[in-house]
């Protein structure tokens, strides 16, 4: 079996773009209609079911192309787009927010890319990963530099209409660039602020690298400003090391596609044995995918899963 971590393939970045603020359920064209009120999404009981979506190669169209045979609901409860950067500029030393070409592009065309997926019931969440430059989560140097990238997030997310952030603390590569060593408040300052900022958003944590395992510093412990965590291990189950419910926890974690799917059915049913309440999933691509889908919902939900494209 390859190694469980994700491979990433990087673009080349373009500078964020000057756009339009905007709030839940608007677009992100300037002089646009607001879109429409999203329709309740069809019930279901079970856990929480995750996409990631690398948008360098797939649409995020894809998480809304899957419903449950019996009863229509979504396959998907939440859509992760893959990735946003958190960079570092050697002139002014700071971590910036940077999007790629491929983020930017769903991001500004958020009428199209974002807005039919929430208009379904589906929360769309931003994705934040270390892009080799030295800078990431668990480096700042200060409370106040802490708060600072913590604003660019939520700036994002209230400009884009999004519904939060999940941090991934790969590929930071820290000391790059002259950076600092992880240390132990940085991570802490960081998601403190962010659950400020965003008091009803999701934050997410995808459990790896030292941001991880720096969740208590000062007598503050931010785990319970977490919404979720999940294992970042494909094909294997894991429960991440955080104090949080076991409703709020993916031990579970698979790749469709390449994740068997007797290892897909086997993880769905121990989740559901086991009583944990959400499900990861990861690179949801642009082919019917119905059968890896089916693996997990079968076990989760009771029912088949239906592609439409």
């Amino acid at each position: 079996m390859s190694n469980p971590v994700r491979s990433r393939v990087r673009t080349a970045a373009l500078a964020l773009s000057a756009v339009a603020a905007l709030a839940l359920g608007t677009t992100t064209t300037t002089g646009a209609t607001a879109a429409p009120a999203p329709a309740p999404a069809a019930a279901k009981q079970g856990p929480t079911s995750v996409a990631y979506i690398e948008v360098n190669n797939h649409s995020m169209l894809n998480a809304g192309k899957y419903t449950l045979a019996d009863g229509g609901g979504n396959a998907f409860d939440v859509a992760v787009i893959f990735a946003a950067n958190i960079n570092y500029d050697t002139n002014s030393k700071k971590a910036y927010l940077h999007f790629n070409e491929n983020v930017q592009r769903v991001l500004d065309n958020a009428a199209t890319e974002i807005r039919p997926l929430q208009q379904k019931g589906i929360k769309v969440v931003l994705s934040v990963l270390g892009n080799h430059q030295g800078a990431g989560f668990a480096n700042f140097t200060s409370q106040q530099t802490a708060s600072a990238f913590a604003k660019e997030m939520s700036d994002a997310v209230a400009e884009y209409g999004l519904d939060g952030i999940d941090f991934d603390d790969e590929y930071a590569e820290y000391g790059n660039n002259g950076t600092a060593q992880p240390n132990d408040s940085s991570f802490v300052h960081l998601v403190t602020a962010l659950r400020a900022n965003m008091p009803d958003k999701i934050i997410s944590l995808y459990n790896i690298g030292p941001a991880a395992s720096r969740l208590s510093y000062g007598g503050v412990d931010v785990s319970s400003k977490f919404d979720y965590a999940w294992n970042p291990y494909y094909g294997t189950w894991q429960v991440p090391g955080i104090g949080l419910p076991k409703s709020r926890l993916s031990p579970a974690a698979v790749e469709i596609g390449r994740t068997s799917q007797s290892t897909v059915t086997s993880l769905a049913r121990r989740t559901v044995s086991e009583g944990y309440g959400v499900y990861l999933t990861y690179n949801l691509d642009g082919s019917d995918r119905s059968a890896d889908v089916s693996a997990f919902t079968r076990e989760l939900y009771g029912s088949d899963a239906v592609y439409t494209p």
